[in-house]
């Protein structure tokens, strides 16, 4: 993915990125073992690639270009709270695919999954270090964030690296909290504002605005028989706005267009499951099955029942003009 892709209205993230060759993906650490020259890394889930996350990913960066080393992030196939809490996974503010390619656009030479497992899940520390960092991904330098843990019950610590270093002859350093507005900004912060439906303080913790990217599914065609065509997007395991009427940028195909998204069970015609609902402004043609991406620039009001399906109809009609005129302006 590169900047053309990232929307023509969400520009602005996408020009702080620094753009490099193809990203190397490594899908199985333990079966796969690049060899890469003098690997500068970092560990931890990344979900949401958000500002404090960035600002460790730009600081291995920095280091590797320094030395004209590998940059290289080491995350998890699948989120280690799904493998511990399998009935009570999280929400996620990204896929594998766009956080890959949000890992590319920062400038990552290369990025290795680590298989989480019961097995994997259950080495010690110390034999992470030795057989995974060392053995597998070749570290020479290790950047790590404030609350690093890792290896069997979450034992291991910046201590631990800082005493093994030394020894096994490789470079650790670790990097403070990153605070906005006096929070510290975190994935389970931006998961808050996204559930409350805030998506200009989720914006501003994440350093662009906040996306959904799901596939295309057939739906009641209810949309089209009050003359406002919807797509249903499925994002499993996705975290979902809360329920209300969105201004968006769908991207799909390689173009983007202004959306009007329904998010909830739509009161006045009764969905039994909550349902992402996108009318793509100016858009005809079938894309069942066809993957897309919204782009959420805000919320225009909550979700509510109307008395009348003509009430509802002549407040989808304001809405679409409402977004129509806020995307002309932003053209402008």
């Amino acid at each position: 993915m590169r900047c053309n892709q990232v929307g023509a209205f969400n520009r602005d993230a996408c020009s702080r990125f620094n753009l490099r060759d193809v990203m190397l993906v490594v899908n199985n650490i333990f079966t796969e073992t690049p060899r890469l020259p003098h690997v500068v890394m970092t560990i931890g889930s990344f979900d949401g690639v958000h500002l404090g996350h960035q600002a460790i990913l730009r600081q291995v960066v920095q280091d590797a270009r320094r030395i004209n080393g590998t940059a290289a992030v080491l995350t998890f196939r699948p989120h280690p709270r799904e493998f511990f809490m399998p009935n009570h996974t999280p929400n996620l503010l990204t896929t594998e695919k766009q956080k890959i390619a949000l890992l590319e656009h920062l400038g990552l030479d290369a990025v290795f999954f680590f298989p989480f497992n019961a097995e994997t899940a259950s080495l010690e520390p110390k034999d992470f270090v030795e057989k995974v960092l060392l053995g597998k991904c070749g570290v020479r330098e290790l950047v790590v964030g404030h609350d690093f843990r890792f290896g069997r019950a979450a034992r291991g610590d910046f201590d631990l690296l800082e005493n093994m270093a030394p020894r096994f002859g490789f470079k650790v350093s670790q990097m403070a909290p990153l605070l906005i507005q006096g929070e510290r900004v975190s994935s389970t912060a931006i998961r808050e504002r996204i559930l409350e439906g805030d998506l200009e303080q989720a914006e501003l913790f994440l350093g662009r605005k906040f996306a959904l990217h799901g596939r295309i599914e057939q739906g009641r065609g209810i949309g089209k028989t009050l003359g406002f065509p919807t797509a249903n997007v499925i994002s499993p395991r996705s975290i979902i706005p809360a329920h209300g009427v969105y201004a968006a940028e769908a991207l799909l195909d390689g173009m983007s267009y202004p959306a009007a998204i329904n998010i909830g069970i739509a009161p006045t015609i009764r969905q039994d499951n909550v349902v992402v609902e996108a009318h793509l402004i100016n858009f005809s043609g079938d894309i069942s099955g066809k993957e897309m991406e919204l782009i959420f620039h805000h919320r225009l009001r909550p979700e509510r029942k109307f008395p009348s399906r003509e009430d509802l109809v002549e407040q989808i009609r304001k809405d679409v003009q409402t977004i129509t005129e806020y995307f002309a302006r932003l053209r402008k």
